[in-house]
């Protein structure tokens, strides 16, 4: 069994920056946002950039890690307190919301209702398409979703929504309206 060394509290301190550093990056640039500025409005030098995240992917992953698991519970949040079908499209407007404000997350939310590329994607997959499964079968079971629909479906169709969204306006003003007509669509 291989032991890991915990972080010195300055390597911990540079790894929290680093983060801190990319999800503004990521937020305000998208997923090409230039490492090496990241890694100087941190503070570091770009081998330290590199020696915690290795690739340019492990970086985004580990900056919008909690974002994805946060829009997983907000599925739980709105299925305790909404109808089925309401609950979905809820879950889906802030979906769709989350990856245009957050321009870094729609890379990675793309890569997570996909096969997933590493560990972390696969895991943010999971629980991303794990939260859309519940909420799609207590749709169908409501009777206000065709039984036919897969929950992948209905993510791919809520990444190219929001994208559709963006298009439109730059700032997502339509999703509610796309939203309308894709339920529309699923309905039996």
């Amino acid at each position: 069994m291989t032991q890991v060394r915990p972080m010195r509290a300055d390597a911990r301190r540079n790894y929290e920056r680093l983060l801190e550093v990319a999800v503004e990056a990521f937020a305000e640039q998208g997923e090409n946002a230039s490492l090496d500025e990241i890694a100087k409005r941190a503070g570091v030098g770009s081998g330290t950039l590199y020696r915690h995240f290795p690739t340019r992917q492990a970086l985004l992953e580990a900056a919008f890690v909690d974002r994805l698991e946060g829009l997983a519970a907000k599925a739980d949040e709105f299925a305790a307190v909404l109808p089925p079908g309401a609950a979905l499209t809820e879950w889906l407007n802030e979906l769709c919301v989350a990856t245009i404000q957050v321009r870094g997350l729609k890379a990675l939310l793309g890569s997570a209702v996909t096969d997933g590329s590493s560990a972390t994607v696969a895991a943010c997959g999971v629980t991303v398409r794990g939260a859309a499964t519940r909420l799609v079968d207590a749709a169908k079971a409501e009777g206000t979703l065709r039984s036919d629909i897969e929950p992948i479906e209905v993510l791919r169709l809520a990444h190219g929504l929001a994208t559709a969204s963006e298009l439109a306006d730059g700032q997502g003003k339509e999703i509610r309206r796309y939203l309308s007509l894709l339920t529309e669509g699923l309905r039996p």
